[in-house]
């Protein structure tokens, strides 16, 4: 079923939590809700499962209006942050609820919960109570719980916050397929910008309870619409470097180290005007002294990271730049080096606003919101 939210409003007391919300998830599809603590992620869950109701706006699933319609009687299953079990239900008891609710059959019932403890690696505590649990257990458990109901509309709150990194990985791979299995209308909440681009048909980015952006995983990435949104999303964080657009005999162009970095010709607009250019670290490479275009920089370190080789450099200018290189491809390590920029991956933002100042190719692509 279709979710759609228009002009979502929340306050409590003087606190505004979302201001104008406003989305739209097609049958099916997964959403994943991103955005730093306290941007009103969880408030726009509880709202939309009919926990706390608007102070003004319209929910609507399959096209009905949700007022006043009883949480149980939306069609929702959601796994709560604060994983909200029945304290005196086993951990199979617990997931089975929704299937009971629904009086499955016992074996159907054993069956489909045996099957998603497996999967989320639950299945050795499922006669244990919830104080027996770690808190990784219950979140999967509350996880399961939701899951096990195949409900048309899943809210899912973080739900592999408290998972150890290896479980973390290996459910980034199979939630999404159980998901789509499922042919719910999922929203997905996290904080962690990896999982966001795993997860998502597309990412709604809000902060300070607006969205600023929604986007399929590579349109947030390769055209955030803001600095914000370009600091949140890769590791290491985007180069931010303030610039000034002049013209030259190429077109306009921002120097670096007193190099030309050559813009696209749809630019030409922004000569004069007070700028950030963007950098992704993995746009960066080391070239030789002679290359055209080449920025001299002094690497003062660097970090192997398993799949990646992560270096700090300092530009003539004292501008610190990380790069980043795939592992066991060769580079200096300290001293003096040169460093070569895919212009083509340069973002430019107004240096006053954050909004990212889209080339033309952006534009014509309707990117950028």
């Amino acid at each position: 079923m279709s979710l759609s939210l228009k002009d979502i409003h929340k306050s409590f007391k003087k606190d505004v939590v979302l201001d104008g919300v406003s989305l739209e998830v097609p049958t099916g599809k997964t959403l994943v809700l991103f955005g730093p603590s306290g941007a009103g992620k969880t408030v726009l869950l509880r709202l939309i499962a009919g926990v706390i109701e608007p102070d003004a706006g319209e929910i609507a699933i399959a096209g009905r209006d949700m007022n006043g319609v009883e949480p149980e009687d939306r069609g929702i299953g959601m796994a709560f942050q604060n994983f909200a079990l029945f304290p005196h239900l086993s951990a199979h008891e617990n997931i089975a609820s929704p299937l009971t609710a629904r009086r499955q059959s016992k074996s159907a019932i054993a069956e489909g919960v045996q099957r998603l403890a497996k999967l989320l690696k639950i299945d050795h505590v499922l006669g244990h109570k919830p104080k027996e649990l770690s808190n990784g257990q219950k979140q999967r458990t509350a996880l399961a719980r939701a899951l096990a109901g195949q409900p048309n509309v899943l809210l899912l709150d973080d739900p592999l916050r408290n998972v150890d990194a290896k479980l973390r990985f290996e459910m980034r791979l199979e939630l999404p397929r159980l998901i789509k299995d499922q042919n719910a209308t999922v929203i997905y909440v996290t904080q962690d910008y990896k999982e966001a681009m795993a997860f998502g048909d597309e990412i709604a980015v809000i902060n300070g309870g607006r969205v600023q952006q929604v986007g399929s995983p590579s349109e947030i990435y390769l055209t955030p619409a803001n600095t914000d949104i370009a600091r949140l999303f890769g590791d290491p964080v985007i180069n931010l470097l303030e610039v000034t657009p002049q013209m030259g005999p190429s077109g306009p162009f921002v120097s670096v180290s007193d190099q030309h970095l050559v813009l696209p010709p749809s630019h030409v607009g922004d000569v004069d005007r007070p700028c950030i250019l963007g950098l992704r670290p993995e746009a960066l490479r080391f070239v030789e002294a002679g290359t055209p275009g080449a920025i001299p920089l002094t690497v003062e370190t660097e970090a192997p990271l398993n799949e990646k080789t992560v270096t700090l450099a300092v530009t003539a200018r004292g501008r610190e730049i990380m790069m980043s290189r795939p592992a066991g491809t060769p580079g200096p390590s300290t001293g003096a080096a040169h460093m070569g920029i895919n212009a083509s991956a340069a973002l430019l933002f107004d240096r006053d606003t954050g909004a990212l100042i889209p080339s033309q190719d952006a534009k014509s692509k309707g990117k950028v919101a």
